[in-house]
Formats: C-alpha cells, structure tokens, sequence
C-alpha cells in the first residue's frame, strides 16, 4: 500500500500566492497524499497580489506533518515576529521529514530558528537579510541541505515541489508529475536573474522594492535580535 503523506503550506495576509500554488499543483499529484492549507482560522485570506485563498485546515487541528512548506510574501514580515505562527513551525519541525520553503518563506523559517547551520536559498533581493539569521546563503534555485529543501525566488515552487517529490516518492514519480504538468520552461527573456540582468534593470527591481526591503530588514534585525542569547 503506498505511503500517504501529510503536507501542509502555511497560507497568511500578504503571502505572495504563487509560492504556494506552484508548490501545491505538483504535491496534489502525489499519490495518497493529503495537501493542507493552513492558518490560524477558516477564513479567506488575500495574498499580496488579492487573490484569496482559503485554508483548509487550522494550526491547532493540524496533525503532524511530513512536509511543512512556507512562503514568502509583503507579509512576511510580520510572521517573523509572530511568537504563534513560529512556535507552530518549531514544534511540527521537530518531527517532520521535510522542512521547507519558497523564495522569503525562508526567512520565517530562519526568524523560528530552523535554518540555522544549514545552507539555503531565498529571493535574490533577501539573500543578505536571510544571512542575518545565521544562515549559509546560495543562489541555487533549489537547495537541499539535510532534510532542509528550500527555493528561491517566487517562480522556484514548482522546481522546488517536484524535488521534495523526488524525494517523499522517487525521480520516477516526480518525473511523471513534471510530464503530467508538461513543465518545459522557455522563459522569453534571459533576465530572470540578477547575475544575467542588465545591471540598471537590476537597479529598477531594487527601487521599486525599496519600501517593501526596508521593512523587511527592520523586522528580520527584530527576529535576529530575539534569536541571539542576551
């Protein structure tokens, strides 16, 4: 009988959709799988683009997870610094099999004190923020490092789901999803990264996040301060 798997992505105000959607497609395929979204209530919850999204299930009826998944997102900052949501991740992140992320969603792990000591991917305009919390930082687009799977920016999920499929069921199912997904990537520009971007379109990106960055970097110096013994 085939192993049934409980995922489960964290869903939260502001989240950016497409680091979960990416992600869930490819766990849905999965076979006997049980793919939850989670939050602290039944409610709807508007990404940071509108689209809402509704969980299916509740923190404190969550059972214990083998994938636990988070996002990054505009309100990624505040979960940072919310003692709930952190706990919630410490405590399924002491016996899942896989912890995971995409794109900022690393920093929320990192502000709970789970990616310390382990090498790991964010968005590219994070990276130093997530080396705050005491993180290796890489530019892969998916890193593994133990049972740590993290991906990096927003477009990384589904990459990133068909490898922690790889790893719950074999490279023979995660290829059947992928084929399933028909996942054959041929992005029209050659710009989807800050190392083969033009430079001053770099510098663009970078305005037109600047507000969004600093308040990010207030909040993950907050959660370094909290993760360091006084």
């Amino acid at each position: 009988m085939p192993q049934q798997y409980q995922i489960g992505l964290i869903i939260y105000p502001d989240m950016t959709p497409l680091d979960i959607i990416g992600p869930h497609q490819v766990f849905s395929f999965i076979p006997d799988a049980q793919v939850h979204l989670l939050w602290k209530a039944i409610e709807p919850v508007r990404s940071d683009n509108g689209l809402t999204v509704m969980p299916t299930m509740t923190f404190d009826r969550c059972p214990a997870l083998d994938v636990i998944c988070v996002p990054g997102g505009q309100g990624k900052a505040a979960l940072m610094l919310d003692e709930g949501v952190l706990e919630f991740l410490r405590e399924q992140g002491k016996t899942a099999k896989y912890v995971t992320s995409v794109c900022t969603g690393s920093m929320i792990l990192a502000a709970a004190g789970l990616l310390q000591g382990y090498r790991a991917a964010t968005h590219w305009m994070f990276r130093d923020q997530l080396a705050l919390l005491g993180v290796e930082v890489v530019s892969e687009r998916v890193v593994v490092d133990r049972n740590r799977i993290t991906g990096g920016g927003v477009t990384a999920g589904i990459d990133f789901g068909l490898v922690v499929a790889s790893h719950l069921c074999g490279e023979e199912t995660a290829k059947t999803i992928q084929l399933a997904l028909e996942y054959n990537p041929a992005p029209p520009f050659d710009a989807g990264s800050p190392e083969k971007a033009d430079p001053a379109l770099v510098e663009a990106v970078k305005a037109l996040g600047k507000e969004l960055f600093e308040i990010s970097l207030q909040a993950t110096k907050e959660a370094a301060s909290r993760l360091t013994p006084s």
